[in-house]
C-alpha cells in the first residue's frame, strides 16, 4: 500500500483511512456531511498526491498528444488547460484526464487518475512510436493538493500568499517559483466551486497543508470528494468512463472533437454518435429516500431491468436521493419514470439532467 507525502499527517489528525487507487488514503476526518458543507460554503482542502503527473516533450509533443487525446491541444496557449479523454480504438475509455500546456521545457503536462497511473503510462508508451517525444512519469516526485470552496481565492492569496491566484480564470494555471523551485498554480476543480490545485515537490506540499489548516481551512477527505463531485454531474473514472463506457454514451461528447484531423477511437465515437448507443447515462430523481448504490438495478414499472446504477447518494447539498444510471436509450429521454432496486424493494424515479447541482466557477 502506497502512502502519499501527507499519509502522516492524516494520521495525526485521526483521519479515518481507507485504500483507494493502490494509497492508504483519508476518506474522512470530521465527516462527510461537514466537510462536503464546508466546501460548498466556505473552504475545504483535499489531498489529491496520489494523481499522476506525465510530461510530453520534444518536437512531435503537441502531434502525438492530439492523436491520444480527444479534445484539440492545437490551439491551447501556455497556460491552458483542456479536459478530455485517452481511448482505446472501440471507443472505450482508457482514462479522463487534464492536459496543460507548457510554456517551458516540457511542452505539456498530462494529470491522471491515480489508479490508472501505471496503465496509462503503458498506453501512452505503446501509442508513442512514430512520435518524435520523450515521455516521463515524474508521479513520485510531486505531491498536490486541492484548495475547493467559495473562500479558495482567500485561503491560496492571503494564507499561502499566491497572489497569482486571483488573475486566474477557470482552465488555467500559471508557473510560480518558490525557494528555488517549480510550483503549478492552477484553478480547475472536481466539486463544482471554485477552487485551485496546487503542484509542488512533497516538502513544500506538506509546508502548505499545514499553513492552510492553521488559516482556519477544513482538511477533506475523498469521501466528500465523491459526494461532492457528483452533485455537480462530474464523472468519475470506473463508474461513469470505463472501457465499456464511451464519452459518448456518458453524454461527454463535447469533449472528443471529431472534426480534428484524427485520434485514437474517433472512427468508433464517429459512429456511435451518427448511428446511437445501446446505452446511455442519465440522471435519476427518487421520490423516496432510499439510498442508490453503485450496481444497483434500474427497472421499468413491470420489473425489466433496463440499467444499473453507477453512483449514487442521498444528496447533502439538495437533500434528496439521486444517482447517475446506464440505461438503455430507449429510456434515456427527460422524464421517463424508472425504478431503482434497492435491496428486495424498488423505488419510483424519473429520468432528470445529470448535473444536479448549480455550480458556481469562476469564468
Amino acid at each position: 500500500m502506497k502512502q502519499t507525502c501527507l499519509h502522516d499527517l492524516h494520521v495525526e489528525l485521526g483521519a479515518k483511512m481507507s485504500p483507494f487507487a493502490g494509497y492508504d488514503m483519508p476518506i474522512q476526518y470530521s465527516g462527510i456531511i461537514d466537510e462536503h458543507n464546508a466546501v460548498r460554503h466556505a473552504a475545504g482542502v483535499f489531498d489529491v498526491s496520489h494523481m499522476g503527473e506525465i510530461f510530453v516533450s520534444g518536437p512531435d509533443a503537441e502531434k502525438y498528444v492530439n492523436h491520444i487525446f480527444t479534445n484539440d491541444v492545437r490551439t491551447l496557449v501556455p497556460g491552458a488547460v483542456l479536459y478530455g479523454m485517452m481511448l482505446y480504438p472501440d471507443g472505450g475509455t482508457v482514462d479522463d484526464l487534464l492536459v496543460y500546456k507548457e510554456s517551458g521545457p516540457d511542452h505539456f503536462l498530462l494529470v491522471v487518475n491515480a489508479a490508472n497511473v501505471d496503465k496509462d503510462y503503458a498506453w501512452m508508451k505503446e501509442q508513442s512510436d512514430g512520435f518524435d517525444v520523450k515521455l516521463d512519469n515524474q508521479s513520485d516526485a510531486w505531491g498536490q493538493i486541492a484548495v475547493q470552496g467559495p473562500e479558495a481565492e482567500k485561503a491560496v492569496c492571503d494564507a499561502l500568499g499566491f497572489q497569482e491566484a486571483s488573475a486566474l480564470s477557470f482552465y488555467t494555471f500559471v508557473d510560480v517559483e518558490r525557494e528555488g523551485r517549480r510550483v503549478i498554480l492552477s484553478r480547475t476543480g472536481y466539486t463544482g466551486e471554485d477552487g485551485f490545485e496546487i503542484y509542488a515537490d512533497p516538502a513544500h506540499i506538506r509546508n502548505y497543508w499545514n499553513i492552510l489548516l492553521a488559516s482556519g481551512v477544513k482538511p477533506c477527505g475523498l469521501g466528500c470528494r465523491d459526494t461532492l463531485r457528483f452533485e455537480a454531474g462530474l464523472p468519475l473514472y470506473g463508474d461513469e468512463l470505463t472501457a465499456d463506457i464511451s464519452p459518448i454514451m456518458a453524454g461527454l461528447g463535447m469533449f472528443c472533437k471529431l472534426d480534428k484531423p484524427e485520434f485514437i477511437g474517433k472512427e468508433a465515437l464517429a459512429a456511435q454518435k451518427a448511428n446511437g448507443v445501446a446505452r446511455k447515462l442519465v440522471g435519476i430523481e427518487l421520490a423516496d429516500k432510499a439510498v442508490p448504490r453503485h450496481g444497483y438495478p434500474v427497472e421499468l414499472e413491470e420489473g425489466t431491468e433496463v440499467g444499473v446504477v453507477t453512483t449514487g447518494y442521498h444528496s447533502i447539498s439538495l437533500e434528496k436521493s439521486i444517482c447517475f444510471a446506464l440505461v438503455d436509450s430507449a429510456y434515456a429521454a427527460l422524464g421517463t419514470p424508472l425504478r431503482v432496486r434497492v435491496r428486495k424493494n424498488t423505488f419510483p424515479g424519473v429520468v432528470v439532467k445529470k448535473r444536479f447541482y448549480q455550480t458556481n466557477y469562476k469564468k
